[in-house]
């Protein structure tokens, strides 16, 4: 049955070492391996393994710039948030979307720094046109040694009920894009890992594109030249809200490593859940040595094995898997890595439309150096919740909020259920919940505490 996938793949020119690795994950998910790590195995990750990043202040060069790569992962389309086309076209502030604000902040880099600083975008095979057009408003940012955007690879979609490769008429529908795992292979494979090196770049940062948070930092770079460190991923303080995420962790030699919640034992789902003891989560902020991974994928044949995920998914009506990896498991592979604490204000992560409205809220602002940061005075973003059936797609979102976002600057708390539109001057303070049976349209009011609408 593998000679199928492998036939597949070879008929869209996919690179062996490609099909190496999905061959190998294959097999996983035939023998029924779910990369179960049970807590006897692990530990929390001890102080000399974290640096706090309030320690790395005096590391703070603006030269280690032109030493820089950065990596936006653009795959995603959104579905989430009731999309079909890339995430990061998304409306953030104003008339911005993601793309106009991580390409102003480097585009302003250069000209104040006076450094070529280099923006790349991994996008999939699902949002690599879109980004490519919209990008053509931004000819200043062609201006650099390497392109700004390359396509990762792709792996067959394979039926859950007899394990074969999944067919359709449309032939993007028998592919998914291998999750951003993948990175390491598509840097090796399209020989930019080595373009990177020969043109003189040492470290790459890597971040989602929906996070605005992540902005570059030369000192993070700074440090792991002075302290010969390969690998170094940004994490944050666990909260109750982030419980059942992945969390930093340990093997018994001291190793960094990421556990997620599926390669948790079920009877210790309580224990994964505990943020006291396991305290850290990672934002997907990386900084790797370029040089590092190179000898890694050289010693490897050009592969990298990171630990399965397998995602369960139903596409016109058929129940599929997809095989895919997480990029940051790529900490237990580097022997010289570290975990920096950072900020929550690194990881400003826009997943679902309730992340959407804090954005388009006067809680963040753009300051001049095209940052969403949160206003003066704001230390924590009230909890969001969106009625799913008027907010679950950017439409309806753009539809309800189309005449004004309410202030949330002294709101604690917003729940929302029914089809409830707003207008200018609508100020929330502390905890609100607003119920309507019925489509209501609110303009220049005070919201506090419970309002029902009937």
């Amino acid at each position: 049955m593998l000679n199928q996938f492998i036939r597949m793949m070879k008929a869209e020119s996919i690179p062996e070492s490609v099909i190496r690795t999905f061959c190998i994950y294959y097999n996983q998910l035939v023998k029924g391996e779910r990369g179960i790590i049970p807590s006897s195995e692990i530990n929390p990750p001890k102080e000399d393994n974290l640096l706090q990043y309030s320690a790395l202040n005096d590391y703070r060069k603006q030269s280690m710039l032109k030493q820089i790569v950065v990596i936006k992962l653009n795959g995603g389309l959104g579905t989430s948030m009731g999309l079909s086309a890339a995430k990061s076209l998304l409306p953030v502030k104003g008339n911005m979307n993601f793309l106009d604000i991580i390409v102003r902040q480097i585009l302003l880099l250069r000209v104040t720094t006076g450094y070529d600083v280099t923006l790349m975008f991994m996008n999939s095979f699902h949002t690599d046109d879109d980004t490519k057009k919209y990008l053509q408003k931004y000819p200043d940012l062609e201006k650099q040694s390497l392109p700004v955007t390359f396509q990762q690879n792709k792996f067959p979609r394979i039926r859950q009920d007899n394990l074969k490769p999944y067919d359709n008429p449309d032939p993007k529908k028998r592919w998914n894009p291998p999750g951003h795992g993948d990175l390491y292979t598509t840097l090796y494979c399209t020989g930019l890992l080595d373009k990177m090196i020969d043109a003189g770049f040492r470290y790459i940062f890597v971040s989602n594109s929906d996070n605005l948070g992540a902005t570059i930092d030369p000192a993070i770079p700074s440090y792991m030249a002075a302290n010969d460190l390969h690998f170094v991923m940004e994490v944050c303080h666990r909260t109750e809200m982030d419980k059942k995420g992945g969390h930093l962790c340990e093997d018994k030699n001291g190793q960094l490593m990421l556990r997620e919640i599926a390669q948790c034992p079920e009877d210790e789902l309580s224990e994964f859940q505990n943020v006291a003891l396991y305290k850290y989560f990672n934002t997907n902020n990386l900084w790797i040595d370029l040089k590092a991974l190179q000898w890694y994928l050289l010693t490897e044949d050009g592969t990298i094995l990171l630990p399965l995920i397998v995602n369960p998914k139903v596409v016109d009506g058929t129940p599929i898997y997809q095989l895919e990896t997480a990029m940051g498991a790529a900490i237990s592979l580097f022997k010289n890595s570290r975990a920096v604490v950072v900020p929550r204000t690194r990881f400003s992560p826009v997943k679902k439309n309730n992340d959407l409205l804090a954005i388009w809220s006067d809680l963040y602002e753009l300051n001049d150096q095209y940052h969403i940061v949160l206003k003066q005075g704001i230390e924590q973003v009230p909890t969001i919740e969106l009625d799913e059936r008027y907010y679950g797609n950017i439409n309806q979102m753009m539809e309800h909020f189309k005449d004004g976002v309410p202030s949330l600057i002294r709101c604690k708390e917003l729940k929302i259920t029914g089809d409830i539109s707003f207008g200018e001057d609508v100020i929330c303070e502390g905890k609100v919940s607003l119920y309507a049976d019925h489509p209501v349209y609110i303009k220049s009011k005070i919201l506090t505490g419970e309002i029902v609408f009937n």
